[in-house]
């Protein structure tokens, strides 16, 4: 046999090798991938997910998708998609759950070691400490400034009232949101001896098992 055919038949072999280990890496249920797509498809597929960030030994983040699928880029760039929605949940120092963001989609780019996360699709968050819910389409949270932002259309509901508007930035725990162009809003007032009290009914039983 010549050198040149032993040479196709091992390149054939490496070829099915690797389309097989990309179709295993995809999950339980198998997917077929054109030889041409192969570079477009995610280098990494959790599904699934549940990943936690602690500090002194306590829980202080926690992040679960079912599916988070990893593309590399060149010039140094990647990005994780969570094409079927993810949810965020982070807790204060006290153990207590603080803050629920929930979005139909989500995604984690990393430029040049410049990271940024985004989330997209009915965006949900709620601060059950001061018992306010934020709904927008798209979301934005800086790391670095640790907080969030957006300048789509938003709408904020708390015990004090409900209000609407364009444009919100916030800690990252979104414990002071504010709204950029509010419009349309308006206040609950009522006397000090009859104004209710919130109460945090999410953390009453067992902060840290909530699902």
């Amino acid at each position: 046999m010549c050198n040149s055919t032993i040479r196709n038949i091992a390149g054939v072999m490496v070829a099915i090798f690797w389309v097989a280990t990309i179709a295993v890496s995809c999950g339980n249920k198998l997917e077929s991938i054109e030889v041409d797509k192969i570079s477009e498809a995610p280098t990494q597929v959790v599904m699934n997910m549940d990943a936690a960030q602690t500090e002194n030994g306590m829980v202080m983040m926690r992040m679960r998708a079912p599916r988070m699928e990893r593309y590399e880029l060149p010039e140094d760039e990647s990005y994780e998609l969570f094409s079927e929605g993810f949810m965020v949940l982070a807790y204060n120092q006290d153990g207590l759950l603080e803050t629920k963001i929930v979005s139909n989609q989500a995604k984690h780019t990393i430029k040049k070691r410049k990271e940024q996360w985004s989330a997209f699709g009915n965006v949900k968050i709620f601060n059950y400490i001061n018992g306010q819910e934020i709904n927008t389409d798209t979301l934005y949270w800086d790391r670095e400034k640790k907080e969030i932002y957006t300048d789509c259309y938003v709408t904020l509901s708390s015990p004090d009232g409900f209000m609407q508007g364009y444009g919100l930035v916030s800690d990252e725990r979104a414990f002071n949101a504010q709204l950029l162009r509010p419009f349309d809003g308006y206040a609950i007032i009522s006397n000090d001896s009859t104004k209710s009290v919130y109460q945090d009914t999410v953390n009453f039983i067992g902060p840290r098992y909530h699902r």
